[in-house]
């Protein structure tokens, strides 16, 4: 187990008001270790402005609400958003309404429902599993004949006309590009590619696709924290990520909250430290955890 660097004033400078999109905390089928209002007691470690929660199997913002008196009290805003996978009836406009009429601030494409991830699961990916079984059904963003669907058209409409944040889940590359571009153009401007190279593998001309409709490319300290065994990649290849598509449309998300693995403020703390002794400024790194994030949950009108 690593240790996890002192936060010095300089470093809580560079976190002061970070914004964490990717936050697994419970309840969920998945083991978790610790609840939405934990997570906002975390955050205040370093000062977060804001964190959107994520269950892969349904609505936080029910979670939300319905913790509203225990988060009333707690230092960080937490907000929440619905996934399309098949625990909400998949590519459901009554599921999406129904998040978005009641606070909710993002919508997540098929993740665990979607055919990249299945396939991606099956073969070892690292990925936990309920504890139970779920019944989970494939959910496509298309139609028998291949065409976009008519609930996806009304989804993106929804997102489009609440303004709010939508991301690709865990399609495949060709799917999701289509998914953003179908999006982009009914008005969604919000708009995040999860963790490229992992799980969905998005090849490097469909995240120049992606890019070019607005698209903003995330990277977790999930991935690159060396107590999280399911990947333990080496934050050169952040680093590298960092330099190929820019510090103004990357983002970095801690995609953390599961038992076994470090709270995300530590995770902050210790990746966010590696990425300023590799050469990255506290003015790109703050662009990235801060500005970028705050823009996409809707805090800012502007990155």
């Amino acid at each position: 187990m690593v240790t996890t660097p002192e936060a010095t004033p300089a470093l809580l400078k560079v976190l002061d008001g970070t914004v964490d999109l990717h936050c697994h905390s419970g309840p969920s089928p998945f083991p978790r270790r610790f609840d939405h209002v934990d997570a906002s007691h975390d955050g205040a470690r370093i000062n977060m402005r804001g964190i959107l929660v994520k269950s892969h199997h349904h609505n936080t913002v029910m979670d939300v609400l319905a913790m509203k008196k225990l988060l009333d009290g707690a230092p960080t805003p937490v907000f929440g958003g619905v996934a399309l996978n098949s625990e909400v009836g998949g590519i459901n406009p009554s599921a999406t309404a129904l998040a978005i009429n009641m606070g909710g601030r993002c919508v997540w494409g098929p993740t665990v429902s979607a055919k990249q991830h299945i396939c991606a699961h099956s073969h070892g990916d690292g990925f936990p599993s309920a504890a139970g079984e779920l019944y989970e059904k494939e959910v496509s963003i298309y139609d028998e004949s291949g065409d976009v669907s008519a609930d996806t058209h009304l989804v993106l409409q929804l997102v489009a006309d609440a303004g709010i944040m939508l991301t690709g889940g865990h399609l495949d590359g060709p799917a999701m590009k289509t998914f953003f571009r179908t999006a982009h153009d009914k008005g969604v401007r919000r708009m995040l590619l999860h963790h490229p190279d992992y799980i969905v593998n998005v090849a490097e001309n469909d995240i120049d696709d992606m890019l070019a409709l607005g698209v903003y490319v995330e990277h977790d300290l999930a991935m690159y924290h060396p107590d999280v065994k399911a990947v333990g990649w080496p934050i050169e290849q952040l680093v590298d990520w960092i330099r190929k598509i820019g510090p103004e449309r990357t983002v970095i998300n801690s995609d953390l909250g599961q038992e076994g693995n470090p709270l995300p403020v530590d995770a902050y703390l210790h990746i966010v430290s590696g990425l300023l002794d590799h050469g990255i400024p506290a003015s790109d790194v703050r662009q990235m955890i801060c500005h970028n994030t705050a823009y996409l949950l809707g805090l800012e009108e502007k990155a």
